[in-house]
């Protein structure tokens, strides 16, 4: 997943799991040329939102093991990993790290959607669960768009 990639990138480069923001946003920026410095600060709002990054008193921690990533040489991140993704995005990118084929899932997913009359999001969840894939982060973000869609 590219947007763990990126996250890894300056915690790599300090060889650390801990850095203050602006290491973090000085490495993406100046050192590696990838995002101004208010993409990369969007980007730590993007990444704590997906779990991958946890902003504690000592600034950013990520909440994986960095050294476990490679990032390839040629690699340049999409400004696309700044946006906010949906829970049903969510969902899906972590099924997919699970190993379970994106094609497979989305049809499934929609399937549940249409068989339960549920949100994406909501049957995306099912679906997670019922794969055994824990998405429990997800659940209130599903939760709420299915009052949502339900009028409130």
């Amino acid at each position: 997943m590219s947007l763990r990639v990126a996250v890894a990138a300056p915690f790599i480069q300090n060889g650390t799991r801990r850095l203050q923001e602006n290491e973090f946003v000085v490495a993406l920026s100046l050192d590696r040329d990838w995002f101004s410095p208010d993409q990369s600060k969007r980007l730590i709002d993007v990444a704590t939102q997906d779990g991958l990054l946890e902003r504690t008193d000592d600034g950013l921690e990520a909440t994986f093991d960095p050294s476990d990533v490679t990032v390839p040489d040629e690699f340049v991140p999409d400004e696309d990993l700044l946006r906010e993704r949906s829970a049903f995005e969510r969902v899906l990118d972590t099924l997919v790290a699970e190993g379970v084929e994106k094609h497979e899932a989305v049809g499934a997913i929609n399937t549940l959607q249409q068989e339960l009359g549920l949100t994406i999001e909501a049957a995306a969840v099912v679906y997670a669960r019922r794969e055994g894939v824990d998405v429990s982060d997800l659940v209130p973000v599903a939760r709420a768009a299915l009052e949502e869609a339900e009028g409130g």
